[in-house]
């Protein structure tokens, strides 16, 4: 796959499922600075409302209720993301790591060194194991 078949991957985002189509939907929407206008402007409708409750506990439980639940579905949704960007880093990394490994292979014929140095790198990362 050459570089313009992977960006092109991407942005389609082949491979991925209708749940994750869906939180990088809602990691693009929540990192954007318009989230954070919509944020602060309901708090601030939220403290302006205070003459419109006839009882502050319920004035109070109402923004709590719903920043927890909102703070909950958003922490769930942004650690799929982060979870998924990590292993998608992570196996770059693998990649090139193996890159790597096999050029310093080809030349550790020559020097001694090298070679120690290659098994080091691929016991560090764990090649051998997974493939």
């Amino acid at each position: 796959m050459d570089r313009k078949d992977a960006q092109e991957t991407r942005e389609r985002g082949d491979g991925l499922s209708l749940f994750e189509r869906f939180v990088e939907s809602v990691n693009r929407l929540v990192s954007a600075p318009g989230f954070f206008v919509v944020a602060v402007a309901i708090v601030v409708a939220w403290f302006v409302s205070v003459p419109f409750w006839a009882d502050l506990k319920y004035w109070m439980a109402a923004i709590h209720t719903v920043s927890s639940v909102l703070s909950l579905l958003l922490l769930v949704l942004l650690e799929n993301s982060g979870r998924r960007a990590e292993e998608a880093a992570q196996e770059k990394l693998n990649v090139l790591a193996e890159g790597l490994a096999a050029l310093m292979e080809s030349r550790g014929r020559d020097d001694p060194k090298l070679d120690e140095a290659t098994e080091r790198l691929r016991e560090a990362v764990g090649l051998e194991e997974r493939h």
